[in-house]
């Protein structure tokens, strides 16, 4: 038996993505934002409606998503619920640092070991921001053999029937690789 629960906006896992970016004046600011993926093999969609986050995108061309993780879910949800409209110095209350990306002019959170570093293409009336990511930086605290070890990395979702954040597990299978038994 199922239970319907109507229109509700449960895609899992919804990863808990930290989205960075400059001010006008260069001061970095950091945005919580559960709703964003992968939109093409280069490309992340965020859906961020009208936030201070969105107006500085537009203005600077560029951003950054990094992944909360385990470890940092208290300054990540505080980034979350308060707006640097009303707390302009949210970034340093949260107790995080920056560095400015290589490659695109957004920080990168030197607390939150991946991230990946966006232009700005597109964004619709309803704030969805489409961006082409440029490069991918981690740092070698989550790497093994070269490569990000998610085990490592303790990057957590974001579990909307319960409000929560969770870990994520153990590895299951194989992609590409465990469906070929049913060839």
């Amino acid at each position: 038996m199922r239970k319907n629960f109507g229109v509700k906006p449960w895609v899992y896992p919804q990863p808990v993505l930290m989205i960075g970016t400059y001010d006008e004046n260069g001061k970095p600011n950091l945005m919580n934002a559960a709703w964003g993926g992968q939109y093409d093999a280069n490309q992340v969609m965020l859906c961020l409606s009208s936030h201070k986050t969105t107006d500085n995108i537009k203005a600077t061309g560029a951003f950054t998503v990094s992944f909360a993780t385990a470890s940092t879910v208290v300054p990540c949800d505080y980034v979350g619920i308060v707006s640097a409209k009303q707390e302009p110095n949210k970034m340093e209350k949260a107790g995080f640092t920056t560095v400015k990306s290589e490659f695109v002019n957004a920080p990168i959170i030197e607390q939150l070991p991946l991230t990946l570093e966006c232009k700005f293409l597109k964004c619709n009336e309803d704030g969805n921001v489409i961006g082409e990511i440029v490069n991918v930086s981690a740092d070698e605290s989550v790497l093994t053999d070269g490569n990000v070890d998610y085990k490592k990395l303790d990057a957590i979702i974001f579990d909307p029937t319960a409000a929560a954040y969770i870990r994520l597990g153990e590895k299951v299978g194989n992609a590409f690789k465990d469906g070929a038994k049913l060839k």
